[in-house]
């Protein structure tokens, strides 16, 4: 069986736990205030643990801010070695809203496996609104996981566990996609604050 550890439990931590639960997955739900571990993990059938402790998922989700990968790093650092970190970050200059905070040529991504080199990073979610994970539809189409990464069976474990939930996942390659991937998700979020698209739908993927 597929262990996760997801490490938030916001609207996206949520979601995706219960996803990785429906998908088959042993689940641990990780987050700093270990009262909402708890109250998520009994609502999930998973485990709880707090923010520090021993992560026992192969897989973990960094279901968390930008600004909080840093902090995710000086605490697991080596770690996280040999496992598939997911980060979902969409690095968002939230004072103007106008612009990613990465370079360029890099992605939120590219930056955390620098960080994580015996981690194998893959880039996922960050496409979605916690709404279609949790109902497994965009605009009546099963919600498509895009997913980025160097590892090709990082990334076919991950999309195994999305499948058998019932929604779909999509290979856009390697980790220099994260790029692009971020940017579809900045432009996503700016559609929905302008009213353009709702926090339930979003974009989706037709085969």
């Amino acid at each position: 069986m597929t262990s996760i550890s997801v490490i938030g439990t916001g609207n996206m931590g949520s979601a995706i736990s219960a996803v990785a639960v429906k998908g088959g997955a042993h689940v641990q739900v990780v987050a700093r205030d270990t009262t909402k571990a708890q109250e998520l993990a009994a609502q999930l059938g998973a485990t709880s643990a707090t923010f520090g402790d021993v992560l026992t998922g192969d897989i973990v989700v960094l279901a968390l801010p930008y600004p909080a990968l840093d902090e995710v790093v000086s605490t697991y650092g080596p770690r996280l070695d040999g496992k598939t970190v997911v980060d979902l970050t969409n690095p968002v200059d939230f004072a103007t809203f106008d612009a990613l905070t990465v370079p360029a040529h890099s992605s939120a991504a590219d930056e955390l496996q620098a960080k994580l080199p015996n981690a194998h990073v893959v880039k996922a979610f960050n496409t979605n609104f916690a709404a279609t994970l949790a109902s497994g539809t965009v605009g009546g189409e099963p919600t498509t996981v895009v997913i980025a990464g160097d590892d090709d069976s990082a990334k076919a474990e991950l999309a195994a566990v999305i499948t058998a939930a019932g929604l779909k996942a999509a290979d856009a390659g390697s980790l220099k996609r994260a790029r692009e991937l971020e940017a579809v998700g900045f432009l996503q979020m700016v559609l929905a604050v302008r009213e353009h698209v709702s926090w339930t739908g979003g974009f989706g993927v037709h085969a």
